[in-house]
């Protein structure tokens, strides 16, 4: 039975939650099938001088993989933050006000204060979103949802769909969103997708003209729990052979968090409402050239094996969590960001991105290595390997 999007996905819900590189305002296709133009850029290039007015900052969440940096951020650029917290994690970010409370039930701490601007970055429930925008509507200016991609309402992915290469942005931020589906009432449970939908509604209807709308793709960098682009530098890293998914040329698209969350910031700071897709690079970016650029900042001495998609379904491998950062085909792998670069957003280089990454993941505990969230085990990606060597003979 071939799967759909939202089984492919399910697991991926953790997509926007947790596709970076370049700096132009083009998403062309490479010419003539060369290798993806690298324009990525300093990360030290994106202003890090204060902000010439700041503003007072309401982050919601704050202490988990993309709030960290975003604070510390804000703070270095002289704003005044606040973040709002279950009070479960370490906070320990100097010149930052903690409150603590519970998105469900108990936004005591919020009452009677305001706030320039609210970075929602944690919006893990509709419902928890329009208890936040009903409580805010009045006391800021400016609401920020970070949301998902997979917000948008795209059917019919498969396997069937591997043979199609996306040479152009498939999705643009005018794209129909997931709609509740019959039978379905307000109150009730959401899958991820119609969860950030519904978000984005609420947030626009209580900040009309005032809401700002971030869709990331997949978020990646030092401190991703979610280990969905950690495997590809860790693997590398090891060396040996290694199994390449599918056709190289397909395309796909990741982000650094700390790209992603610098430029919220700046966002906020600007004033700057609408809807954004926010992932990267700037430019299309094949698996090969991803491979390739996490490679180039790795010790290991590797040699890639791209093993066809039908016989990665054969074998029951699964994009997206098998084969991190690969769901072969699909639309979401490349969605068009000319419209957020166009509003500031700009990218580190990935071979940065992949050298941070593995060095957090080197410092992390021996267990967290050991049972990382995503990726096939050697073992597997042995027998596979031999399996498919075995056919060529």
């Amino acid at each position: 039975m071939t799967p759909t999007r939202r089984e492919f996905l399910r697991t991926a819900g953790v997509m926007g939650a947790g596709l970076a590189l370049g700096g132009a305002a083009s998403c062309a296709p490479d010419a003539g099938g060369a290798a993806d133009a690298d324009t990525s850029r300093d990360p030290d290039s994106a202003s890090s001088s204060p902000s010439a007015v700041p503003k007072r900052l309401l982050v919601l969440g704050g202490t988990g993989f993309i709030g960290p940096h975003m604070v510390r951020y804000a703070v270095e650029r002289g704003h005044e933050v606040t973040i709002f917290t279950r009070g479960r994690s370490a906070a320990d970010i100097p010149d930052v006000e903690h409150l603590v409370g519970d998105r469900n039930d108990d936004h005591s701490a919020l009452r009677g204060r305001t706030w320039d601007v609210v970075l929602d970055n944690n919006a893990q429930d509709y419902r928890w979103v329009r208890r936040s925008t009903e409580l805010l509507a009045d006391a800021a200016e400016q609401y920020v949802l970070v949301s998902s991609i997979s917000a948008y309402a795209l059917e019919g992915f498969g396997w069937e769909n591997a043979g199609r290469i996306l040479t152009e942005p498939a999705v643009a931020e005018d794209a129909p969103l997931i709609r509740p589906p019959a039978g379905w009432t307000d109150g009730q449970e959401a899958p991820y997708g119609l969860m950030k939908s519904l978000s984005e509604e609420i947030v626009r209807r209580a900040f009309t003209g005032r809401a700002t709308v971030v869709r990331p793709g997949l978020i990646v960098g030092p401190g991703d729990p979610t280990d969905r682009f950690t495997y590809w530098p860790v693997r590398l890293d090891e060396g040996g052979e290694v199994l390449a998914p599918g056709n190289p040329e397909h395309a796909t698209q990741v982000i650094d968090q700390r790209d992603l969350t610098e430029w919220i910031v700046r966002l906020a700071e600007s004033g700057t409402a609408g809807d954004f897709n926010a992932t990267g690079p700037a430019g299309r970016m094949s698996m090969a050239t991803m491979l390739d650029r996490v490679g180039s900042a790795t010790s290991g001495t590797y040699e890639l094996t791209w093993v066809p998609e039908p016989f990665l379904e054969q074998e029951g491998l699964r994009p997206w969590s098998d084969l991190p950062a690969w769901i072969p085909g699909d639309p979401l792998m490349f969605v068009d960001v000319r419209r957020a670069v166009g509003a500031g957003l700009t990218f580190r280089a990935l071979t940065d991105t992949a050298r941070d990454t593995l060095a957090w993941d080197r410092a992390r505990p021996a267990e967290e290595r050991e049972n990382r969230a995503a990726g096939m085990s050697r073992e597997r990606e042995r027998e596979v390997l031999a399996r498919w060597s075995a056919t060529l003979r």
